[in-house]
C-alpha cells in the first residue's frame, strides 16, 4: 500500500514531551498514497471536510510545543481509512461522504481494506498503545485528549456551536471539567455531545482510554474558527490555558 519514499501511519511531535496530556489527531492528515490515485478525487474534494479535520494539524502542533505535550497525529486522508472507526465497520471506508461519491473507495475486495487497515489503521494505533505503555512505564500520569473539528454547515444545516465536547460516561470527569470551563466562557456556544455524540461509532477513546480507565476528553471545534493562522492563535492559546484548567476542576477534592 505504502511505498518506501511515503510517510508512516502517523506523526509524532514532541515525542519527549513532559506533559500529562497526550494529543492525539484522528483525522489531521490529508495524503492519500499514491497507490491509490487520489481515491479518484480532485484536490478541492480531499480540501474538503471529508478529507480531514481542517486546522487540527497545526492546533495540535502549537498545542505540543504550548503544552509541552506529545502530539500524535495520523497523516492519512479519513477517506483512505478513518482511523476513528473500527476498522471493519462500513464506513471506515466509505463509498460515499457527505454527498460525494468517493471512486477509489467503490466496491473494495476483502483483500483491499485489509491492505488499507494493515498499512495505516493498524500502525496508528500501534503507535498510541505505544506511547501509553511508554508513560506507564515511566510513572508518567495521561489524560488522553482526541481533537477534532467539524464543518460549520452539513447537509444544509448550520451548527451553531463554536466547540463541542464528547463524552460517554466512563470515566468523563475530565471531560465534563471540560465542559464547564468552556461554558464559563461567555462568547462560546458550546455542545454537550454536539455535534456529534461519543456512542458505539467512536474508536480511539474506547480503545485507548475506557479500558484503561483513563482521564479523557474529546474536543470538537468549528472550522471556520480555524481556518486562519489568527484563528488557530486563539484556539491554541484558548486551549492552553483552558487544558490545565479543566484538569485542576477534575482533580478530586482533599479529604
Amino acid at each position: 500500500m505504502l511505498d518506501q519514499n511515503e510517510p508512516d501511519a502517523a506523526a509524532v511531535v514532541n515525542p519527549s514531551g513532559r506533559s500529562s496530556f497526550l494529543l492525539i489527531g484522528d483525522h489531521a492528515g490529508r495524503v492519500v498514497p499514491n497507490a491509490l490515485a487520489n481515491l479518484g478525487l480532485g484536490d478541492a474534494e480531499l480540501s474538503r471536510h471529508i478529507g480531514w479535520d481542517i486546522g487540527i494539524a497545526d492546533l495540535g502542533q502549537r498545542l505540543a510545543v504550548a503544552l509541552d505535550a506529545v502530539f500524535i497525529r495520523q497523516v492519512y486522508s479519513r477517506l483512505v481509512i478513518d482511523c476513528n472507526r473500527n476498522p471493519g465497520a462500513a464506513d471506515a471506508i466509505p463509498a460515499v461522504s457527505d454527498g460525494t461519491t468517493v471512486p477509489g473507495n467503490a466496491a473494495l475486495t476483502a483483500a483491499a481494506r485489509a491492505a488499507r487497515v494493515e498499512a495505516i489503521h493498524t500502525p496508528y494505533h500501534a503507535i498510541i498503545a505505544a506511547e501509553l505503555e511508554r508513560r506507564i512505564a515511566a510513572g508518567q500520569p495521561t489524560q488522553l485528549v482526541a481533537l477534532h473539528s467539524f464543518t460549520p454547515k452539513m447537509r444544509g444545516v448550520a451548527r451553531p456551536w463554536h466547540c463541542g465536547v464528547l463524552h460517554n460516561g466512563a470515566n468523563d470527569a475530565l471531560a465534563k471539567a471540560m465542559l464547564a470551563v468552556f461554558r464559563a466562557d461567555p462568547a462560546l456556544v458550546v455542545g454537550d455531545n454536539e455535534p456529534y455524540a461519543m456512542d458505539n461509532i467512536d474508536y480511539t477513546i474506547p480503545r485507548h482510554a475506557f479500558a484503561a480507565g483513563l482521564p479523557y476528553v474529546e474536543i470538537e471545534i468549528r472550522q471556520d474558527l480555524l481556518a486562519s493562522r489568527a484563528g488557530i492563535d486563539e484556539w491554541s492559546a484558548r486551549l492552553t490555558a483552558m487544558l490545565p484548567a479543566a484538569l485542576d476542576l477534575a482533580a478530586p477534592s482533599p479529604t
